[in-house]
């Protein structure tokens, strides 16, 4: 629990009832100083006169003593996780409520409402009508947006700001990003040169390493993404698509993508082949589908943030510093069936539903799920 916050609390209810010190230890039997104490926060009223007080205002003892529920990383951790899973496996509309239950008993836990906004996000589409994903979708952005004006922690506050945006352009509402992400607002570059440096220059070259690690993790992600959201922009000539597209198998081949990070190279594989699906080029969108396949069936599960041996002192980092830790958004039989019906059910990919070899994926897609 945070520090109390009774002082602050009784003036401001006093005020709002219109009484003064005076009355309100009339009421209680105690003196003005008393209150006095009470509300400059000197002293605390004896614990059986709580329930008056909160009585006397009509509020609650934890709101009268300000008392704002916490859940430590661990338990965010632990919780989203369970609730990943049982909507993997529960129905929807269960779940929901369930996340809706905690979201209002730890509002002012604001690590926890971002995760659940995310949790929502992810798992929107599971919804059993358009309508009710939108619905999510809105219940979602409004979380992004209580965390984004009550977070004092500023990351929290620039990920929910982030995360709203991603709501209003998923709601078909791109004006009102525009409103509140501005080019200018944009980071200046990564610190991690300059942490790097720092600690160079105190000869501890390990820490160094670890931290230009992380900014260059970072850095390959990020543009893969600005890659990626690049290359689905609508193109009228092949030889610009190819140009993106060939930059990016680059970089992935360069940094090992594949096995550094299977989950963004799912989205890069996607977006490639409906690129070239969109352009008419059915073979080469089929010759990126296989790769996509090959990789969603191959022995990548579970799925896992990692490093490797290039990457090789960032583990800790995932594992302490990120919200979630190692582990993904969704649970692995929501990611499986969501890979799959990433081709079965896109308008994009319709004229290549005949093909054998289109048809031969889909069933190597479906098995997987079955694991």
């Amino acid at each position: 629990m945070k520090e109390m916050k009774l002082g602050r609390i009784l003036v401001e209810k006093r005020h709002k009832k219109g009484i003064t010190q005076e009355e309100l230890a009339a009421y209680l039997g105690v003196s003005k100083a008393a209150v006095s104490k009470w509300e400059n926060e000197m002293t605390y009223p004896d614990i059986t006169l709580l329930p008056q007080l909160a009585a006397y205002f009509n509020i609650t003892i934890d709101d009268l003593l300000g008392y704002e529920p916490q859940m430590s990383k661990a338990e965010i951790q632990k919780c989203y996780t369970q609730l990943a899973k049982g909507f993997a496996v529960l129905p929807f509309q269960e779940v929901l409520e369930h996340c809706r239950k905690l979201i209002k008993k730890y509002y002012s836990c604001y690590p926890l409402v971002f995760h659940m906004g995310v949790l929502l996000v992810n798992h929107a589409m599971l919804a059993e009508k358009p309508e009710d994903t939108m619905e999510v979708l809105e219940e979602a952005k409004a979380l992004f947006s209580h965390v984004k004006t009550r977070a004092e922690e500023p990351e929290l506050g620039k990920n929910a700001l982030q995360m709203e945006a991603y709501c209003l352009l998923a709601l078909k509402r791109p004006s009102e990003v525009l409103d509140f992400l501005e080019e200018d607002s944009f980071s200046v570059g990564p610190m991690e040169p300059l942490l790097a440096s720092a600690y160079q220059m105190l000869g501890n070259t390990k820490e160094a390493r670890r931290v230009l690690q992380i900014g260059i993790y970072k850095e390959v992600i990020s543009l893969c993404n600005l890659l990626a959201s690049y290359m689905n922009l609508p193109w009228k000539h092949k030889e610009e698509f190819e140009e993106i597209c060939t930059r990016l198998q680059k970089l992935a081949e360069a940094f090992e993508l594949e096995n550094l990070h299977p989950g963004i190279m799912f989205s890069v594989y996607l977006t490639m082949a409906k690129g070239w699906a969109l352009l008419g080029e059915e073979n080469r969108a089929l010759e990126i589908l296989e790769k996509y396949t090959n990789l969603a069936t191959s022995d990548i599960y579970p799925l896992k943030l990692h490093g490797d041996a290039f990457f090789s002192l960032m583990d800790a980092w995932m594992k302490d510093t990120l919200a979630l830790g190692t582990v993904l958004p969704r649970d692995h039989a929501v990611i499986r069936r969501s890979i799959t019906q990433a081709l079965t059910e896109n308008p994009v990919f319709d004229k290549l539903m005949p093909n054998p070899d289109f048809q031969k994926m889909i069933v190597r897609l479906k098995e997987k799920e079955k694991e």
